[in-house]
């Protein structure tokens, strides 16, 4: 059986049973016999309620404790000075993404984050590049990260962003070219140890901090997920705010 059903089955079972004690504590003090399974078969809304305040309180518990990890790794998270950044590199307003160059709501995301650097002087992007969704995403995270050591990551990732249809290795080599990269170079840096680093270094933080999908932000040490650019704006008016 699915393990997502046994839970929701055992859960279930639980509050029944909790609710069939509850009651018969109350009808014991006046000595009358309760069936349960009738006053549920008649009001069904309990279980659908109990149900629904056991999910909230456990999405409840779970953002704690995401957000308790996110505290204990925020200097990584914000300062890595491996880490590429784009906009304002001494910005106060953090935007720690969490992304895969191969992932469709990422290109969604990124013009977004464009207008929200635009409009938004004191916001730093910092960029955690993930490499799961394709066999391209490794070597574009690889090349972008390799254009950095060149000056030109903004370039590359911002030709690899907006390209139309499926990445490559091919098409990640052209665009690199057409963004002023030595080529040669960055194959060389693709391979180092450094590269390799950076990559393990991230996949080792998303762990640690619980982020399961991309795109994902960190705004000022909240976490964010929406490809809407309003909700973004908001998050960072409210991170200014305090």
């Amino acid at each position: 059986m699915n393990k997502i059903v046994t839970n929701v089955i055992s859960v279930a079972a639980l509050i029944v049973s909790g609710i069939a004690l509850a009651m018969n504590m109350m009808n014991n003090k006046e000595n009358q016999p309760v069936d349960v399974e009738a006053v549920i078969l008649e009001k069904p809304e309990i279980i659908i309620n109990a149900m629904q305040n056991y999910e909230q309180k456990m999405r409840e518990n779970a953002l704690a404790q995401t957000q308790k990890l996110i505290d204990e790794n925020i200097e990584e998270i914000n300062n890595n000075p491996d880490s590429p950044v784009i906009g304002n590199k001494d910005g106060k307003i953090v935007i720690a993404e969490f992304f895969d160059f191969s992932c469709g709501y990422c290109h969604a995301l990124y013009p977004s984050l464009k207008n929200i650097i635009a409009k938004n002087p004191d916001v730093k992007v910092v960029l955690k590049e993930m490499a799961f969704v394709s066999p391209a995403s490794a070597y574009a995270a690889k090349a972008a990260l390799a254009a950095n050591l060149q000056g030109k990551y903004a370039e590359v990732l911002d030709a690899i962003m907006t390209n139309q249809g499926a990445l490559s290795e091919a098409k990640v080599d052209e665009l690199a070219v057409k963004a002023g990269v030595n080529l040669e170079q960055m194959k060389a840096d693709m391979n180092s140890a450094k590269i390799e680093q950076i990559m393990k270094d991230n996949a080792t933080l998303a762990s640690k901090v619980q982020v399961n999908g991309v795109p994902a932000m960190i705004i000022n040490g909240k976490l964010v997920q929406t490809i809407d650019e309003a909700v973004v704006q908001q998050a960072v008016d409210e991170a200014r705010a305090k």
